[in-house]
């Protein structure tokens, strides 16, 4: 293959530019806009025949135009006959619905697997996905990476003692074991029940924090109800001081103003959902994936392993 191409949709061209500075590539030229009914068109306004092509596009809100914008960017590469086409997922939206868990209800985290891969994607690059079984909804090779470094970075500079990591929900403790065993930190759990698509009720926490620097893990934060939720628990039961972080900012309806009201002293996010059109409590800091991305998009390119990148 020739020298690699990158792509960026609309949705967070602003991340695209970082991870194509990482590399010292300029992004590659495409223009995209929409015709009075709102129809997306796309022309690639370059040569890319026979090189390896990839496109950053984060399929969060508004999800469907992001997702079907990604759909014809991808035929478009396809059709100008570029010889590999990995996509980016910084963030993989509709990944909350990744099973059936009521009756005559879609799976629909695997109807958008089938719609990357019948567009023409030969792999797929993400991270932090909402469930570990999403990568086996795909029948081409996939890459799941890890914010987790990014975060604990920022961590161990703070310097924080008797620390202790919080999982805000039973099936965030591999997440929050692993932050656990890099930071030297003991490790608690929010035993909450979900009430319905959107809240939850905190019934216990599990573990000892009294006196301790508690960081909530996340991996995504829409309305901060069960954030807020976590951190009201943690700071009844006497934890010094709270942080908290998650890989994806949706930050939906009420979630800044509970995020200002929540005992909370830092919140650390990601750039992989662009955050320029929200007004930012000043708690909330956002750190930058384009690293992480860019170099797991090096690796693919020259065929080497990405492995050490996983946590």
């Amino acid at each position: 293959m020739k020298e690699m191409v990158i792509f960026s949709g609309t949705s967070n061209p602003e991340l695209a530019k970082r991870i194509a500075d990482y590399l010292k590539i300029p992004l590659g030229e495409i223009e995209i806009s929409r015709f009075s009914e709102g129809e997306i068109f796309v022309r690639i306004n370059q040569d890319i025949r026979g090189r390896d092509v990839f496109v950053v596009q984060s399929t969060c809100p508004p999800a469907n135009e992001n997702m079907m914008e990604l759909l014809i960017i991808m035929d478009a590469i396809v059709r100008a006959s570029g010889a590999r086409l990995t996509v980016v997922l910084p963030f993989y939206g509709y990944a909350r619905q990744d099973r059936k868990d009521r009756p005559r209800v879609p799976i629909t985290a695997k109807l958008v697997a089938n719609l990357i891969t019948a567009a023409g994607a030969d792999r797929v690059l993400t991270m932090d996905l909402h469930a570990d079984q999403i990568q086996g909804f795909f029948d081409i090779p996939l890459d799941h990476l890890f914010s987790a470094p990014v975060f604990i970075r920022y961590l161990k500079d703070l310097n924080l003692k008797n620390r202790v990591i919080v999982t805000p929900d039973v099936g965030g403790i591999k997440r929050a074991r692993a932050f656990a065993t890099r930071l030297g930190a003991d490790l608690a759990i929010v035993d909450k029940r979900r009430v319905n698509a959107t809240d939850a009720e905190v019934l216990h926490l599990i573990g000892d924090v009294r006196g301790k620097a508690a960081i909530i893990v996340d991996d995504m934060i829409a309305t901060a109800g069960s954030l807020a939720e976590a951190a009201k628990i943690v700071h009844e039961n006497g934890a010094s001081e709270i942080y908290a972080t998650a890989a994806h900012a949706i930050l939906s309806g009420p979630a800044v103003e509970r995020i200002q009201k929540a005992h909370i002293k830092e919140l650390l996010v990601t750039d992989s959902i662009p955050l320029k059109d929200k007004k930012l409590d000043g708690k909330i800091k956002v750190l930058t994936v384009s690293e992480l991305l860019g170099e797991a998009i090096r690796r693919i390119h020259e065929n080497e392993s990405v492995s050490s990148l996983f946590l």
